[in-house]
């Protein structure tokens, strides 16, 4: 019941189609009776020698058109029925990844891709297949069952039918409380699948470095461990689901048993007759279907009612903090004031005391020691994720107070590991911006220095790059990310460590053109080969989350710090390179 009360929106928003389809099982369940009654009156007219070759033969066509009408009806039915069911996996799917796509990175934390996958594929299968098939079943069954108890009682004998049935309450029973231990188990056995499609997820990414491990029998051996204990919680939900059937043919058993005993009564004492007793027992096997139906539906609900609040545990997930003011001029100062920030789930301070001034069309260049906060700085006025300690403003409004989608709209980003999708090189490029046309897209790969690896394969722009660029070097997907964001018309570009896999002749080039194309763009990259950013404006120092040196090029080579130290090493490496060079 609770799984239904769950589902109420569903129900009365399909509540036409689930009326028509209860009419039509309603008539279904009318036309089904006809063969047993049919078949008890040629029985009495047979036996008292009253049976004629015309009263058989209309009994029989009767019979005949009945069976072929439950057929056909049957057929209508599961169409409007299923199609409402099918409906529903629509709704949860886009509402489940309408969710997702609103959820911060924090979410991502803790919630593994892996898991997230089989809530939305197997248990909102089990979901669909209970509003469908399970309920058709359960109304089927009810409809079917009271049927027959009415012709039962009323056509043959009340007392023989309490008699016959007098075992049903306690199947019902048993029924009940195997229901409350087969939910508890199917719900950690959904678990422990969701654990498995994680790691066969994580270990299908990272083939390549497993392969290079050479760790193939190490992982082997966890998933096959993993595989073990899912299938252990399976056999286990198995088990408890097996105990279904037996209950209900032993209760057919007992029942068939006790008619045939009581119907002996009852016809030596001229009460019934033989023909009434064999439509008792014709109605009575058609009791079986009910009961078998009951029990393989409360099956089916359960199952359906612990994958929905396995769902509902997403669906029920506040989305990301939206602001309501928009952003009508697009240019304006960012300023950022963060006193303290940590990462959710986690203790250690990762910024502390960062005050920074960006105005518009200016060139900022972060860098520091690894794991100085670079990269949390640049998600942060991303947005991200939200400041507990401090804010973010940009034109004097807190970046929480603005729309979203209009804050991340003024920015394009090139992020550190840049990911591609399994399409053509053209969609790649532009998936920010769709509506772009050829020369764009080929202008902004020509900036990225990309336009002639891209003309040397096969299909040149339609080339199909496979999983992640499966098919693109390192340096390749970079140039490819970079013309990607180039091509948005954006106010802001971030750039986070965007030339670490190209070499420092292309790098300089792509730089070069970046300027010559910036169009009054804010610039903020990330970069420790510092050759990159000596050009900028103002550079800022991260160490140990702390801004420990601010200004342009000449006056850190002046402070003679961090900077100083690490571009004299640069100076001596290049200069070694080209000696090694000639």
């Amino acid at each position: 019941m609770k799984f239904f009360l769950k589902l109420k929106w569903f129900f009365i928003r399909e509540k036409k189609q689930y009326f028509l389809s209860i009419i039509l099982l309603i008539i279904i369940a009318m036309l089904k009776l006809i063969s047993p009654w049919a078949v008890g009156i040629i029985v009495d007219d047979v036996i008292n020698l009253r049976s004629t070759n015309i009263s058989v033969i209309i009994l029989v066509v009767l019979i005949i058109v009945s069976s072929i009408l439950v057929y056909y009806i049957r057929y209508i039915w599961r169409i409007i029925l299923f199609g409402s069911a099918y409906q529903l996996s629509l709704d949860l799917r886009d509402k489940f990844y309408f969710i997702l796509s609103n959820q911060s990175p924090s979410f991502y934390i803790k919630n593994k891709t892996g898991d997230l996958i089989s809530r939305v594929t197997s248990d909102v299968d089990r979901v669909v297949y209970a509003v469908g098939e399970g309920v058709l079943t359960l109304v089927d069954s009810l409809i079917m069952g009271f049927s027959v108890l009415l012709i039962m009682s009323i056509k043959i004998n009340i007392i023989l039918t309490i008699f016959a049935l007098t075992p049903m309450p306690i199947m019902v029973f048993l029924i009940k409380k195997i229901g409350k231990k087969l939910y508890n188990s199917v719900f950690i056995y959904q678990n422990e699948f969701s654990k498995l499609n994680n790691k066969t997820h994580e270990n299908l990414n990272n083939i390549k470095t497993i392969k290079s491990f050479g760790s193939e029998k190490y992982y082997l051996s966890c998933f096959s461990s993993s595989v073990f204990y899912a299938n252990e919680k399976n056999m286990h939900s198995e088990k408890i689901d097996a105990k279904f059937d037996p209950i209900i043919y032993l209760t057919v058993g007992i029942s068939n048993l006790l008619a045939i005993y009581g119907g002996i009564y009852l016809i030596y004492n001229e009460i019934i007759t033989i023909g009434q007793l064999t439509s008792f027992i014709m109605y009575l096997g058609l009791m079986i279907w009910p009961m078998l139906a009951f029990a393989w539906t409360f099956n089916i609900i359960e199952r359906g009612h612990a994958a929905y609040n396995r769902i509902n545990l997403i669906l029920e997930k506040k989305n990301n903090k939206d602001g309501d003011i928009s952003i009508p001029d697009k240019n304006g100062i960012i300023l950022v004031s963060i006193k303290k920030f940590i990462y959710p789930y986690s203790k250690n301070i990762i910024l502390k005391n960062i005050k920074i001034k960006i105005n518009p069309g200016k060139f900022i260049g972060i860098c520091g020691p690894t794991g100085s906060g670079k990269s949390t700085l640049v998600s942060l006025i991303l947005r991200y994720f939200d400041i507990i300690d401090g804010e973010i403003f940009f034109k004097n409004l807190p970046l929480k107070s603005l729309i979203l989608n209009d804050w991340r709209n003024l920015i394009s980003v090139v992020n550190q590991s840049p990911f591609l999708f399994s399409d053509s090189i053209k969609n790649n490029i532009s998936l920010g911006n769709p509506n772009a046309k050829k020369n764009e897209i080929e202008k902004v790969a020509e900036l990225a220095c990309i336009h002639n690896d891209i003309i040397n394969f096969p299909k040149n722009y339609k080339t199909k790059i496979g999983e992640n660029g499966l098919i693109l070097s390192g340096g390749q997907k970079q140039r490819i990310a970079i013309a990607r964001a180039l091509l948005i018309p954006s106010k802001i570009l971030i750039l986070d460590d965007p030339l670490s896999s190209i070499d420092s002749c292309t790098g300089n080039n792509i730089l070069n053109n970046i300027k010559k194309f910036k169009n009054h763009k804010t610039i903020i990259m990330i970069s420790n080969k510092l050759s990159s950013i000596k050009e900028a404006s103002e550079i800022l120092v991260l160490i140990n989350g702390r801004i420990n040196q601010r200004g342009n090029h000449n006056f850190l080579l002046r402070s003679k710090g961090w900077y100083y130290k690490m571009y004299k090493y640069q100076k001596i490496e290049n200069y070694l390179v080209k000696e090694k060079g000639k």
